[in-house]
Formats: C-alpha cells, sequence, structure tokens
C-alpha cells in the first residue's frame, strides 16, 4: 500500500512500483491507510507512506501499524531527511526510512527487503506448532529437557546468550523462543547471518549510515542494533565474523552505543543480544580465529543444542508436524508415517538435522499420492544410507524370524516416543487394543 497525501506522487509511485511486479493499492491520507489496515491487514505485505501528511502523520500511521499488524513492515519516505529522524522512525517501529529525492532502485530494494520479511514471518507462522501457547518448543526427548529449562531461566533476563550445535539444529527457532518468552516480546525480532555480508556492508547493516558515507548511500540508514530497539537481535554465524569486525562488536556491546558509517556521534541502542554458531569458538579462539575478548562477552549463557540423531523420539514428534504442516500448504492429503518408513527415520542419523528431515518430509508429500509414506518415498540419499547401514548386521539379525523383528521394531519404537502408546500404535499403524495385545503376548512368562 502507497499512501501519500499528493496525488501525483502516488500516481507515479502506483505505477513505477506496478511496472516492477508490484500489487498496489494506494490510499490518500493516513486515516484511510489506518481504515484499510484496520479492516484486513493480511492482504498488505508492505507499506510505503510518506513522512508529512494531514491529521494523521506517518509516523502516527507507523504507531497504529504496530497496533493493528505489529508483523506488517512500514517504509517511511520524507522529504526531511537526517540520522535523528531516521532513528526516530525505527524506534517507533518502521521497517525502513528513505528520504527524497528517492532512487526508486533505492525504493524498489527496501520494499523487495520488506516483502520478503513478511512472508518470512507467515513461512514462520508454519512451524509455531513446534511451540506450545507458552512460547516453548515441542520436544519429548531427555535431550533436549534440560535447554528447554534453561531457556526458560534466562529468557527473563537480559542476559546475553550463546547458541552452539550443528547446523539445522534450530539455532533461531532457539533464539526466536528466548524472546518471545522475555519482557521484550512486543518489541521486534531482527535476526542477521553475519557469513552472508561481506565486512564493510556488515559494518552498515548492524551499527547503520550516513547519508554520502559511501558511493551508494543516498539516505541515511540506522542499522540493526537501532532497528531491533527494545527487542532482541540475532546475530547467526557468529563465528564467521572476521576479526576486525569483532573488534569494533565488542566496542559496541561494552559502550552499549553504535557509531552508524559515516557519522560523527554515535547513537545509544536498547537491545537483547542472542548469537549462534555451529563453529568450536573455544578451538577458534586458541587459534586466534575469534576474539578471545568476544567470546567471554558473547558467552554469558551458553545453550548447546543437541543434533535430531540424539533427539530419539523428536524424529517422529517432528516428522508428523513436518507432514501435516507440507500437505496444509499443498493442499494435499496428509500422508501417514507407515510402520517402515518410521523405523527407517529412526534409524538414519540426520546429519542435516531438523532442516533435513523437514526438507525431506516436505519433497515426500510432494511427490507423494497420499496414503502411507514408504521408504521408496524418502530421498535416494536416505535410502543408500539404511541400505548401508542394513549391511552391516550379522547373517543372525538378518535372518531372524518374522515375529522377532515385529517385536524389536515395536519396542523401539515406543521406546522412541518415550512410552507413548498412543502416538506409537499411530505410527504402527495399528490401533491401540492391537498393540496392548501384542505387548501382553510379548511379555508372557514362557516369552
Amino acid at each position: 500500500m502507497v499512501v501519500d497525501d499528493d496525488a501525483s506522487a502516488r500516481e507515479v509511485l502506483s505505477e513505477a512500483l506496478t511496472l516492477r511486479g508490484f500489487s498496489v493499492e494506494v490510499a490518500a491520507s493516513g486515516e484511510l491507510a489506518a481504515s484499510k489496515l484496520a479492516t484486513d491487514a493480511s492482504r498488505f505485505d508492505a507499506v510505503l507512506t510518506d513522512l508529512r501528511m494531514g491529521a494523521l502523520s506517518g509516523f502516527d500511521l507507523v504507531e497504529q501499524t504496530k497496533q493493528t499488524a505489529p508483523e506488517l513492515p512500514v517504509v517511511v519516505i520524507t522529504a526531511f531527511g537526517s540520522i535523528e529522524l531516521a532513528v526516530d522512525a525505527v524506534k517507533r517501529g518502521a521497517w525502513d526510512f528513505l528520504t527524497k529525492p528517492y532512487d526508486l532502485e533505492v525504493v524498489i530494494l527496501a520494499l523487495d527487503r520488506a516483502v520478503m520479511r513478511a512472508r518470512t514471518v507467515r513461512e514462520l507462522a508454519s512451524l509455531r506448532e513446534q511451540v506450545s501457547p507458552e512460547g516453548r518448543l515441542v520436544s519429548k526427548s531427555n535431550a533436549m529437557r534440560s535447554v528447554l529449562s534453561q531457556v526458560s531461566k534466562v529468557a527473563t533476563t537480559d542476559a546475553t546468550v550463546l547458541i552452539t550445535g550443528e547446523s539445522g539444529t534450530g539455532k533461531e527457532l532457539i533464539a526466536r523462543t528466548l524472546h518471545e518468552q522475555s519482557p521484550r516480546k512486543d518489541g521486534p525480532f531482527v535476526a542477521i547471518n553475519c557469513a552472508a555480508l561481506p565486512e564493510a556492508l556488515l559494518e552498515s547493516e548492524l551499527f547503520g549510515h550516513a547519508k554520502g558515507a559511501f558511493t551508494d548511500a543516498r539516505t541515511a540508514r540506522p542499522g540493526l542494533f537501532v532497528s531491533a530497539s527494545r527487542g532482541t537481535l540475532f546475530l547467526d554465524e557468529i563465528g564467521e565474523m572476521p576479526l576486525s569486525m569483532q573488534a569494533k562488536l565488542l566496542r559496541a556491546l561494552e559502550e552499549r552505543t553504535v557509531r552508524p558509517v559515516g557519522a560523527d556521534r554515535p547513537v545509544p541502542f536498547d537491545v537483547r543480544l542472542v548469537a549462534a554458531t555451529h563453529r568450536d569458538l573455544e578451538a577458534d579462539v586458541e587459534s586466534k580465529r575469534f576474539r578471545q575478548d568476544l567470546f567471554y562477552r558473547l558467552q554469558v549463557v551458553d545453550l548447546h543444542l543437541p543434533p535430531l540423531r540424539a533427539r530419539g523420539s523428536d524424529v517422529l514428534l517432528l516428522a508428523t508436524h513436518f507432514l501435516r504442516s507440507a500437505a496444509r500448504r499443498f493442499g494435499r492429503e496428509e500422508p501417514t508415517l507407515g510402520p517402515e518408513v518410521a523405523g527407517a527415520l529412526l534409524r538414519y542419523p540426520w546429519p542435516g538435522n531438523v532442516r533435513e528431515l523437514e526438507n525431506t518430509l516436505e519433497r515426500a508429500v510432494a511427490l507423494q499420492a497420499g496414503g502411507a509414506l514408504t521408504v521408496e518415498d524418502l530421498p535416494e540419499r536416505v535410502q543408500k544410507a539404511l541400505r548401508e547401514r542394513s549391511s552391516t548386521l550379522s547373517p543372525a539379525e538378518e535372518l531372524e524370524p518374522l515375529e522377532a523383528v515385529e517385536r524389536r521394531h515395536v519396542l523401539r519404537v515406543i521406546e522412541a516416543v518415550e512410552g507413548n502408546k498412543k502416538l506409537a500404535a499411530e505410527i504402527l499403524g495399528l490401533d491401540r487394543s492391537t498393540l496392548y495385545r501384542k505387548l501382553e503376548r510379548w511379555s508372557a512368562p514362557h516369552e
């Protein structure tokens, strides 16, 4: 939605954005825009608004939008640009701040980022079932209980948290859970991958820059430390940050201020910092790849996430969730986990952890016609690993009677779901009375 009380400005922006592939709706005043958002904010991925309008200014619209649709990004554009106005805009909840005369490419870039954020929020909503109403991750495994207990304790504080663990274990989800359980939950959660940007861009992204600070700095822009004001800033892959940038980050954390690139004065920030890495930072400190003082500054609380292969029943719980989520998203019938494929999921080591499990089951739903999943619905790499694993069985194990194979598999599933016989029966494709009869037979004295 483009909001401006200047008809010619609305028309120019609307036509230009439409030509670049955006679907645009206009509003001639802040009041009309607020009314549209109150009626159905879900129709919009982003709002682009002028600052100086009638009774309801762009700042007022930002604040009302934060009440009506907290996750909807608002980009403010004005002829009166300065670092102070930009800081004020993001503190009020603006996603970005642009100054006139604007470069259309800069506007497009800002809106692309805003739309990407809106879509990311929607995608993450599909994972909400992993979080209970209290904001805790759904997990039945012993391996995660101590982690979740620590999350609950530290979430209510402002302590800096370092989350470690293999790639794909859910470090960002833990960071979001910390945010959602914290007193800062009504503030923004802002995430950045430190490995995704070169050092110069990373500094500008984190700390912001003044207008004219470098060749492409046509407008002043606050960094993520300011954008995350009163919320949480998540620095993913912190171990990939260059040493010179580590020194600047340490200084910012110690002084609680950042100096935008090219600016004369530092800007204070108020964020809770959470960092994550798959690297062994202690080893990196020893090898001089990571600053020891920054490591200790980040590791106030250390949360280590176990790999999926160590989480037992969570493999099947997450598998059930991902199947349901993918089926709903693709408009397909939800497949069931048959006994053969459930056993396969438990045997496979999941080197890519939860991310690999999700992608595997999403692929299966996309390619499968419905009914029960089979091992053949899994990717070839998974089938190959399972075949290689089976080839290590002894001849005695390969030639077991069918009853012994069934018993071992049933007991393995029950162990994996930590005794939840209702869930075990669903995974095995049995009704509970049949499962109970089998268990009674196997536990009989003559057995």
